[in-house]
């Protein structure tokens, strides 16, 4: 059988070399460029928003009144027990002209000092420029506002950071060497179950070699495209795709790797073994990776910046990663030789071990009762899935958002304990400038405003701030927020938009709801369609993409029942379906892919229920693997103090085993023995029966064929 001008080319005694010197090349002008990839990202939820949402508009209209983007630090003193004395009034004044001096903030704009109604504490307004350096700058100017007010504080008084300005510093703070903490953590994962794998001492450092090109080289690509085409990046989609390029990168290099090590036994030259396996191996993998890259696009037709950013992003990295595991590793591999398997060499002539391996036995016995095996793993899948019911992806509140308690959380208690819990942070209205009254007026009926500032009036528009009598991320904020907006909207020729940072939340929320509404359905269709392609049939890629969902909503299922009950997590972010989705559909139908296009492989000589356990047999180690490494890389998400994260990992980890051990081996295989040749209709290989398809199958083991 002809292997190909493209594997003769990456595998080639000569041509390998060139593989390599090209592949360092890329290296060399990528790796500068990388480290760069943090300086374009933008971390703040107003930068996610599209521009058509509200609050995006009245952000921009805001500039008319404000012509600097201009963050609230909200510095609160606290006397518990009360009474403030004439020392604590003292030190707040001393500090707003200690405050002045400090850089981006906008001196003539502080607030107070202003004591509460209780005259138990004081809270200051420090309005704080956001310079070009954006919100990566506020921790610094955070940590200044902390330190004046904290130096020489009357003892009984304490003091607390609140507002926005403080939200950031925490967030920067989870996010301090996130891409160091991942990379790090993930390279330790791969490391330890290649090793495994491989039982090797060399071996398993190629793939993660490859797979650290390639992550490279992506980073530089995505740089490119943040700083020069608009691209959105933030530290969750940079974070992810440290995860994507080392687990699904390594999946394909071990799947090339076990099919090179099987041509090694019947291939007395290590190139022409390698030329094989990539032959063979090749389209399974390329299906997949495109599969994935189709897939993750798919979310560039998203409403939030943020998630349709994380498409590109993800599938730059799936592309540059099957690109250096299809021409990089294949040279690395042939260049070494058969020495990097020891001390298990696959020596010429030796018989292939899978052929009587754990997989061969399961398959077995899963066709004695196939029918029984795959209804009764079907009903357990659905058990699973009723944890769905106590499903609560409503979104996070910031308290909600980390792990462990911040200081901007305690500091959002203080400041609601004593005054209103919006104060620093208003629902901020623009509308004509000939409705100001009324329209204040109106703002000031919505129950949940417990005070409107007077309008600012400029160019025919005016600004009204109303302050919230509930914390700005609360659920009921928000539904003051879009109670507000139904009002105002309502005024003729007022047109009022309502923004601010609740209002920001509800329109993400919205956003992630819609998003939810058009993109899952929408990589469904696509891995359904590619499916099609790739196997030729109709009926496969159907019971394919149904036992993908059903395992979705198993690991879905069974990660809520985690969150409330082991993680005690009240809630998970409005974008989680979603992510998870994308991940579990695009991700785990490799699996299958792999599984069924070496089934289809061997169907054609032995017919499909024989075919079936031949590709368990073949596959069932290897995908298991790639499984497990997967599974590692998105659990060492969890490793971040971030809530979102850790619920994307634990889920998307569950998810790829539950896939990997029970749906693929023992699901879709069942499947393939019950319905046989019926599963490639209308291919040709469905016409006709087969005598090894009418022949009852015994527990015997399956011969894998060359």
């Amino acid at each position: 059988m002809a292997t190909g001008g493209v594997a003769r080319l990456v595998c080639g005694r000569r041509s390998k070399w060139i593989v390599l010197a090209l592949w360092i090349g890329i290296l060399l002008l990528t790796a500068p460029l990388a480290g760069k990839l943090t300086s374009v990202e933008k971390n703040d939820n107003s930068a996610w928003l599209p521009g058509g949402a509200e609050a995006t508009q009245v952000a921009d209209l805001q500039r008319q009144f404000q012509p600097d983007d201009i963050a609230p630090a909200i510095v609160v003193y606290e006397r518990t027990g009360g009474p403030l004395t004439p020392a604590d009034l003292a030190k707040a004044r001393a500090d707003v002209a200690g405050m002045k001096t400090v850089d981006s903030v906008v001196d003539e704009s502080i607030i107070g000092p202003v004591p509460s109604t209780d005259k138990a504490a004081i809270q200051v307004i420090v309005p704080v420029k956001i310079t070009d350096d954006g919100w990566d700058a506020l921790p610094d100017i955070a940590n200044a506002i902390t330190a004046t007010a904290e130096n020489g504080a009357p003892p009984g008084l304490d003091v607390y950071l609140a507002g926005p300005v403080a939200s950031a510093a925490d967030s920067a703070g989870a996010f301090a060497g996130i891409d160091g903490t991942l990379l790090y953590t993930t390279l330790a994962v791969v490391a330890i179950i290649l090793l495994v794998t491989y039982r090797s001492p060399v071996l398993w450092l190629l793939p993660i070699i490859t797979a650290g090109v390639a992550l490279t080289s992506s980073q530089a690509v995505i740089y490119l495209l943040a700083k020069y085409a608009g691209l959105a990046v933030n530290a969750q989609s940079a974070g992810i795709l440290t995860v994507l390029v080392f687990g699904a990168g390594t999946d394909y290099a071990l799947l090339l790797v076990a099919r090179y090590r099987e041509e090694l036994r019947r291939h007395s030259d290590r190139h022409e073994a390698m030329q094989f396996a990539l032959h063979r191996a090749g389209p399974a993998i390329i299906a997949s990776a495109a599969t994935v890259v189709v897939g993750m696009l798919c979310l560039s037709l998203a409403e939030l910046n943020s998630t349709a950013g994380l498409g590109p992003v993800a599938a730059i990295g799936i592309a540059v990663g099957l690109g250096a595991m299809v021409t990089l590793l294949p040279a690395l591999l042939v260049i070494c030789g058969r020495w990097l398997f020891w001390p298990v060499r696959p020596r010429y002539g030796t018989a292939e071990p899978t052929a009587t391996g754990l997989w061969a036995r399961l398959g077995g016995r899963v066709a004695r009762r196939p029918r029984a095996v795959w209804i009764g793993t079907a009903v357990v899948l659905g058990a699973m899935a009723l944890g769905l019911l106590q499903s609560n992806a409503v979104g996070l509140t910031s308290a909600e958002q980390f792990t462990t308690e911040q200081p901007s959380t305690v500091a959002e208690e203080a400041l609601a304990r004593h005054f209103p819990a919006g104060g620093g942070q208003p629902v901020s209205v623009v509308a004509n400038a000939s409705s100001a009254e009324q329209v204040s007026r109106e703002l000031a009926a919505v129950p949940g405003i417990s005070e409107v500032a007077q309008p600012v009036q400029k160019g025919g528009l005016a600004l009204i701030d109303g302050t919230l009598a509930d914390p700005p991320d609360s659920a009921a904020a928000q539904r003051t927020v879009e109670q507000a907006r139904k009002t105002l909207h309502a005024i003729p020729g007022a047109d009022a938009k309502v923004g601010g940072y609740t209002a920001v939340v509800v329109d993400i929320n919205d956003a992630n709801r819609h998003d939810n509404r058009l993109i899952i359905p929408l990589v469904l269709l696509v891995v359904l369609v590619i499916l099609g392609l790739l196997l030729r049939a109709i009926v496969a890629p159907l019971i394919l993409i149904a036992t993908v969902v059903l395992s979705f909503a198993a690991a879905l299922g069974v990660s809520v029942l985690a969150f409330r009950y082991l993680f005690d997590f009240p809630a998970e972010d409005t974008s989680f379906p979603l992510f998870v989705f994308v991940f579990l559909v695009a991700l785990g139908i490799d699996y299958n892919i792999f599984l069924m296009t070496r089934v289809r492989e061997e169907a054609v000589q032995h017919g499909t229920r024989r075919g079936a356990l031949i590709g368990l047999a073949a596959t069932g180690g290897v995908i298991t693997s790639a499984g497990i490494v997967l599974a590692g890389t998105f659990a060492a998400l969890a490793s971040l103090p971030l809530v979102a994260f850790v619920e994307i990992g634990f889920a998307v980890a569950f998810g790829v085993l539950l896939d990997t051990l029970i749906v693929r081996s023992v699901l879709v295989t069942a499947l393939n023995l019950d319905v046989g040749r019926w599963m490639w209709w209308p291919s040709k290989l469905d016409r006709g029966p087969r005598e090894e398809d009418e022949t009852p199958l015994s527990s015997s083991e399956p011969e894998l064929t060359h």
